[in-house]
């Protein structure tokens, strides 16, 4: 008996706990890598002994690809990445995922691969696929040379189809076509990819998964733990309102709206200040955006003249400019808001109907504001010193040799050409300094 228990540790653990289910459905993001860290931890505590991650994904960010791939492999709670339901996907950085999982499954009518990274900031080739720059040497045939774009495109590919091939060799998966998956783009379907030792299984559900691979055994840090879950408790774990939160403030879109009403809402409390709101507004929306740009691949180029546009427009509501200014901002917001989200992965760009139309609602309000500023112009002056002459007023005493007349409810110091007399309505023609000149009122001399 006392034999048996000292052997028990090294015969391997037999795990009964729950099973952890995930759900990733759509590109992976911040917010993926996020909600999937932190399912793992939850994994972790309730003394799961498998997560089974539910995908069906296009790709996504690559940095949110690795950090997801990091929690996988550093998991003490084996991780089973499973393409489902019927119809699914693991294309780009899914395909890195189903290699990195200790059991790797698909559904019926599923496929995985096109694996190649997308360029981030990149140049591109010459026209009809030529580099430039083609050096020539004496007795050789040209040499082309790659042109920046190009180059940093092979570096980017090298790199993607190092980490996948390492992948593989971790799990004893298919290696060369994981290199043809990010070489040439290729793809599979479930069926295909049991055969050519990409996956390990096909299961209908989440069910039969779990039946599959009761009994398998797997290491992990140090121990050897054997899966019991055929008939295990189901425990799915679906994002909570901060990975919802998360998952909206970081789609470009959004971001970008809050940067702009952020940006809005401090300029209206600069010029009108005292109105607090959207100043308040503008600086949590302000600082929102910039938690979710530092999260996104941002071009800070773009984002720097998406600012100075805003400032241009603004400054033409100030400074006569002759529309120079306007134009001038219009542009430089265009151009920046294009160069804003600094990747081609399908879902993270900013679209041009949303561009299209911000730019033109600055635009109209930059023409609406310059139009009440020409009207006010044109009115007549209301109030500050200019407003007295022309004023009405009435004399109301004679002191110390001065005439005294209260004119717009005040009392000033005046003098004419003319006689004046207690009571007597005059207006006012002209100022020198606190003292104004009148006149008798004309209507007054025509009554």
């Amino acid at each position: 008996m006392l034999l048996s228990l000292l052997l028990l540790p090294a015969l391997g653990r037999d795990e009964s706990g729950p099973v952890i289910v995930l759900t990733i459905n759509g590109a992976i993001s911040p917010s993926t890598a996020d909600y999937f860290h932190r399912g793992l931890e939850k994994a972790v505590d309730q003394d799961a002994q498998l997560v089974v991650v539910q995908m069906d994904t296009p790709g996504g960010l690559d940095t949110s690809m690795r950090a997801m791939i990091k929690d996988i492999l550093a998991s003490p709670v084996p991780v089973a990445v499973f393409v489902a339901p019927s119809g699914a996907r693991a294309a780009s950085a899914g395909t890195y995922l189903l290699y990195a999982s200790h059991i790797a499954a698909m559904a019926p009518a599923t496929n995985l691969g096109a694996a190649t990274p997308v360029q981030i900031g990149g140049g591109s080739e010459s026209p009809a696929g030529k580099p430039d720059g083609a050096k020539k040497t004496k007795g050789k045939a040209a040499q082309p040379d790659p042109p920046a774009g190009e180059a940093m495109h092979r570096k980017v590919v090298s790199d993607a189809t190092a980490y996948i091939k390492s992948l593989a060799q971790l799990r004893g998966r298919n290696a060369q076509w994981a290199e043809k998956a990010v070489r040439e783009a290729v793809s599979l379907p479930a069926d295909e990819a049991l055969k050519l030792g990409v996956v390990d299984l096909i299961a209908t559900d989440v069910a039969d998964l779990l039946k599959k691979v009761s009994g398998r055994s797997f290491e992990l840090q140090g121990s050897k733990r054997t899966l019991h879950t055929e008939g295990a408790v189901l425990t799915r774990i679906d994002p909570d309102w901060r990975s919802r939160l998360l998952a909206v403030i970081t789609d470009p879109s959004m971001a970008y709206i809050l940067m702009l009403i952020g940006i809005y809402g401090l300029l209206f409390e600069f010029y009108s200040p005292g109105m607090i709101l959207p100043g308040v507004i503008g600086a949590i929306c302000l600082l929102v955006a910039l938690y979710a740009f530092q999260m996104l691949p941002i071009n800070y180029a773009g984002l720097a003249l998406i600012a100075l546009g805003l400032a241009f427009m603004v400054a033409e509501l100030f400074i006569t400019s002759h529309g120079a200014l306007g134009v001038g901002g219009a542009v430089a917001f265009v151009v920046g808001s294009v160069m804003l989200i600094d990747t081609d992965v399908p879902g993270y760009d900013v679209p041009w109907t949303l561009i299209g139309g911000v730019t033109a609602g600055s635009v109209a309000f930059t023409l609406l504001a310059i139009g009440m500023a020409v009207k006010a112009r044109a009115r007549p002056v209301i109030t500050g010193g200019e407003a007295l002459i022309g004023a009405a007023g009435e004399i109301v005493e004679h002191r110390d040799g001065q005439w005294w007349a209260r004119v717009q409810g005040e009392v000033w110091q005046v003098r004419s050409r003319a006689a004046l007399r207690r009571h007597q309505r005059v207006r006012v023609t002209a100022r020198d300094g606190l003292t104004l000149l009148v006149e008798s009122d004309q209507q007054e001399q025509g009554a």
